[in-house]
């Protein structure tokens, strides 16, 4: 018998909880927020207003500091599969999040590490 092709029935569709930050204000917005570095990521998250959109909403950030765009759109798509992965179980509802990639780390760091360090930074936003 072969294995099912297609996506898997019952499993979690946690690409449905998380909405992408694309405009610069909501971006301004989440860095006056509060902020915490961890050593492969840098977080900055903000608690939206009452009557705001609902959700987990995240944005992704690199400056030319990472390095060239090759660089830069590695650390990018590690940061996209860590938030994939992390804040549908240690995000909270109505908050922005916007992870921030740091030079020569993000990009070459285990993934486990990055894994770890966006729990870490999660918990000490949320105390």
């Amino acid at each position: 018998m072969q294995p099912p092709v297609g996506p898997v029935i019952g499993a979690p569709a946690v690409s449905v909880c998380l909405t992408v930050l694309k405009k610069r204000a909501d971006f301004v917005r989440a860095s006056h927020g509060r902020r915490n570095g961890a050593p492969g990521i840098h977080l900055q998250a903000r608690k939206r207003a009452e009557g705001e959109a609902t959700g987990i909403r995240v944005g992704f950030t690199c400056s030319k500091k990472v390095g060239n765009a090759v660089a830069r759109n590695r650390a990018k798509r590690r940061l996209r599969e860590v938030a994939r992965l992390v804040l549908p179980a240690h995000g909270r509802d109505g908050w922005d999040y916007v992870l921030v990639g740091r030079k020569d780390v993000t990009a070459t760091l285990p993934f486990d590490t990055l894994v770890a360090d966006l729990k870490r930074a999660l918990s000490k936003v949320h105390t």
